[in-house]
């Protein structure tokens, strides 16, 4: 079964940009972050008829200059991330690079600038008007900051694409962060910058890499608010998740009103990721992709740049969640009871001699509570979410207990 659009009229065709030269990067044979995480999903989609639809428009990647790097790293940091991508042997671990989790590659620079070149082709699709949503589920690499890599990512692609969209007049960026691990090389990016406000729902940094984004982490002393971390409990649920985004993400679109939402959607908070601990599913994953698009129509004219990011369990997860991405980006929104497309399943075993998942979804109950029914203070979520709320909602005008 292929999927057919089930908008009427789509405003403008959909970018995705892809094409096979972004998976030339390599960690090694046992890093986490596999280049064929972006070929399945990439298969997926195809196999489910996503980049066959008439809005659809894949686009090819681009490598990003060194001054368009430049506009969110230092020249330092970038000269020093060629001369290790020439020389991965030479490596100064002052850069964040040569280390476990970020080891040094012959060709790196070109592997992540290029990630960075997607990102940016998707801003300049919203910037000139040629479409709404821009997907590139390769970028999403949100712990690169100014001067070093870190956590998997050397270049950051979403601070770049956000900085494309301010250089070019766009006046309140909303960036949405939904990996399990929270999002800051791109908060720091931003620290002290009012035109965008950055919220980053992640697993606690008391449990998780890289310890940081706390309710009181709001933003440099001229952008108080700005910077928006709600530190999740490692064992909340697709209920719970839910809770947190709709007790905080909307209230504060509305209250910021942006011109284009930034979306970095990481599945590593999925119950079979081996580098988080939440229990969070592919269907609630869908769901926020899809409240995510919603936020961009009610407040943005539809602008929306939607990334990937962090995700680890290979073959149940990461292609499947992003192939909803794709899906609802397309308004083309994969059904979660719909049958995985027996090809791929095939592909998945010859290949990797792993049993894909039947369905497109996980098959559970998305059932929420809304904000609107309370306050409980012995829910380590609520706790979480007041904590938040407090610290930031008075700064929007907003009532931390009741809006």
């Amino acid at each position: 079964m292929r999927i057919k659009s089930s908008a009427p009229a789509v405003p403008g065709p959909v970018h995705v940009i892809w094409d096979e030269s972004m998976t030339a990067y390599s960690f090694g044979a046992h890093h986490p972050m596999q280049p064929a995480r972006l070929e399945l999903t990439a298969r997926l989609a195809r196999d489910l008829g996503l980049l066959d639809l008439p809005a659809v428009e894949v686009l090819p990647s681009v490598v990003a200059t060194d001054d368009e790097l430049a506009t969110v790293h230092s020249p330092g940091y970038i000269e020093a991330v060629r001369q290790i991508s020439a020389d991965p042997e030479d490596c100064d671990p002052v850069w964040g690079l040569g280390t476990e989790d970020t080891p040094a590659f012959a060709g790196l620079h070109e592997a992540s600038a290029r990630i960075v070149g997607a990102s940016l082709t998707a801003a300049d699709s919203l910037l000139s008007g040629t479409a709404r949503h821009a997907v590139n589920f390769a970028g999403g690499l949100h712990h690169a900051s100014r001067e070093r890599a870190s956590g998997f990512c050397i270049y950051n692609d979403a601070a770049a694409a956000i900085q494309r969209l301010l250089d070019a007049g766009t006046s309140r960026v909303m960036y949405i962060d939904i990996d399990a691990h929270h999002g800051d090389g791109t908060e720091s990016i931003f620290w002290n910058d009012p035109r965008v406000l950055t919220v980053s729902l992640h697993e606690t940094g008391m449990r998780l890499f890289p310890g940081t984004g706390f309710a009181n982490e709001i933003g440099g002393l001229d952008a108080q608010g700005s910077a928006v971390n709600v530190a999740l409990p490692d064992n909340i649920d697709d209920g719970g998740w839910l809770r947190a985004f709709h007790a905080i993400v909307p209230q504060l679109a509305g209250a910021f009103a942006p011109e284009v939402i930034v979306s970095q959607h990481g599945c590593d908070s999925h119950n079979l990721d081996p580098l988080s601990h939440l229990g969070i599913s592919v269907d609630a994953q869908r769901q926020a992709a899809a409240d995510i698009c919603g936020l961009a129509a009610r407040h943005c004219e539809g602008r929306w740049l939607a990334t990937g990011g962090g995700g680890y369990s290979l073959t149940n997860v990461v292609p499947r969640v992003w192939s909803h991405l794709i899906g609802i980006a397309a308004h083309a929104p994969v059904p979660v009871t719909m049958p995985v497309p027996e090809q791929w399943r095939e592909y998945v075993e010859a290949t990797f001699g792993a049993t894909a998942p039947l369905l497109m979804g996980d098959d559970v109950d998305l059932w929420w509570r809304s904000w609107e029914v309370g306050y409980d203070p012995n829910n380590d979520v609520d706790r979480t979410v007041v904590a938040t709320r407090k610290e930031v909602f008075p700064l929007y005008g907003l009532d931390p207990w009741f809006d």
